[in-house]
């Protein structure tokens, strides 16, 4: 399939788009809705049918094919994004940053995302274009991501190796300064928890983004569907953090769904299309499938096991330099 032409003033439409998005996102999270469950679910429902109909827009306009591999990278991103719930988690916890102040990280997290995310896939396109054998590193690194995935459970972590990191060469204050990221004492500039938690955030989303890039980029090599399917698939993830936190740590068995949709996009990308063709379609299918099984045993196994906890317990915060 050609790549979808999209002119100069479409991508300047879907910039504001964002923007207004995003604009929205940092209103309705504030105040007592940033700590409210079930705005927070109402939310995540729409920004889940937000994307969805982004969706059935390319269908309309391009369509069923680029509706499909659009789809199939949504699905992707918004799949492996919810190990990005587990780190957010992590990072909280051991820097006991409250949950009406995480909202303010994340914000800023996800603006910083959608900037790295366009880089590296406009240089992922550019890269496969130029360079075939671009394609077998791509299916490397999402296979290798893939076994590690399975065998790291991110349930056991208690704490951040980059926050422990940043904290012990930064010079950081002991204590949450209101909203603030950084602030001077004595004439010294000191960061806050609260920027050491973005720092940790960006680089743990740089990491991330060599991951969820690759792996759209199996479903699609338009730079148009596989950018806009990872903008929306990232836009929800505030909400949708603030919807799982309590209930992430009881999916037990979702690491092992997550390293098989990356074994699949990793072996999409390393197997020739003439040995085997999985259609957008397909692809869909198997991701949901992956998933799906994934948390349904995860539900089952805390149905059987409901005074098991999986909860890591808090770390002590960031000591002061």
């Amino acid at each position: 399939m050609e790549a979808i032409q999209v002119p100069t003033w479409g991508w300047i439409a879907f910039g504001a788009l964002v923007l207004g998005l995003l604009s929205i996102d940092l209103v309705a999270h504030r105040g007592h809705h940033a700590t409210s469950q079930r705005s927070a679910i109402a939310w995540s429902i729409g920004w889940i049918l937000f994307g969805l109909g982004f969706g059935v827009f390319v269908w309309a306009m391009y369509g069923a094919e680029p509706a499909h591999e659009y789809l199939g990278a949504w699905l992707i991103e918004k799949s492996l994004s919810l190990d990005n719930l587990f780190v957010f988690l992590v990072i909280f916890r051991s820097l006991s940053i409250p949950e009406l102040e995480q909202r303010r990280v994340l914000f800023w997290g996800i603006f910083g995302a959608l900037v790295f995310r366009a880089l590296f896939i406009f240089a992922g396109v550019e890269a496969l274009e130029r360079w075939h054998a671009v394609v077998y590193v791509f299916g490397a690194i999402l296979l290798f991501t893939a076994i590690r995935v399975a065998r790291e459970d991110p349930l056991k972590q208690k704490e951040s190796k980059m926050v422990g990191w940043l904290s012990r060469r930064l010079p950081v204050t002991s204590k949450l300064e209101g909203t603030h990221f950084v602030v001077r004492h004595g004439g010294k500039l000191l960061a806050t928890p609260m920027l050491v938690a973005l720092i940790t955030i960006e680089f743990t989303d740089v990491a991330f983004a060599l991951d969820s890039v690759p792996a759209a980029l199996s479903v699609s090599r338009d730079p148009f569907i596989v950018y806009t399917s990872n903008v929306f698939a990232i836009l929800g993830l505030r909400a949708l953090y603030i919807a799982l936190a309590h209930i992430i740590t009881q999916l037990r068995y979702l690491h092992y769904g997550l390293a098989a949709v990356l074994a699949f996009a990793g072996l999409k990308m390393v197997i020739p299309h003439s040995w085997v063709h999985v259609s957008p379609l397909m692809s869909v299918l198997i991701i949901v499938a992956c998933i799906g099984t994934s948390v349904v045993a995860s539900l089952v196994w805390k149905r059987r096991h409901p005074q098991r906890t999986l909860n890591p317990p808090p770390s002590t915060p960031a000591r002061a330099h």
